[in-house]
């Protein structure tokens, strides 16, 4: 017996080659623990959004990231913790004032932030995880 699922909410998009699950949901008895895998700003046709904007590329992770979280009966408020990868540290200020506006009046959630190389599509600036209790 599996004491999790994995989940792929419609309207959201997801691995073409079904390579991931965009949120694994583990009961803890009277709560869940909901994992939310690492977002990038893509449209259902997998083409990334905002092209080299940063902010705009953020806006459409943290969107994702609400859409998720709302298919499973969660909000921004159920939020522990963030696990973020951008391709320019330099460019930080640009991701931490999107996620601001996201998080505002909110406590902010533990979070990792660290650069990379590349992400595994190479116009993709940022992925975002995320992880809630509910």
């Amino acid at each position: 017996m599996t004491a999790f699922t994995l989940d792929n909410p419609a309207g959201i998009p997801s691995s073409q080659h079904k390579a991931f699950s965009n949120a694994a949901v583990i009961p803890l008895g009277d709560r869940t623990l909901l994992m939310l895998a690492g977002q990038v700003a893509w449209d259902d046709d997998h083409k990334i959004v905002g092209g080299g904007d940063l902010r705009a590329q953020t806006r459409r992770v943290m969107d994702l990231i609400v859409q998720l979280l709302a298919a499973h009966g969660a909000t921004l408020a159920d939020v522990v913790s963030l696990r973020t990868f951008l391709t320019d540290i330099s460019r930080i200020r640009e991701y931490g004032d999107v996620r601001g506006e996201y998080f505002q009046g909110l406590p902010a959630p533990t979070s990792t932030t660290v650069e990379v190389a590349s992400l595994f599509l190479p116009e993709a600036l940022i992925e975002v995880e995320a992880t809630a209790v509910i």
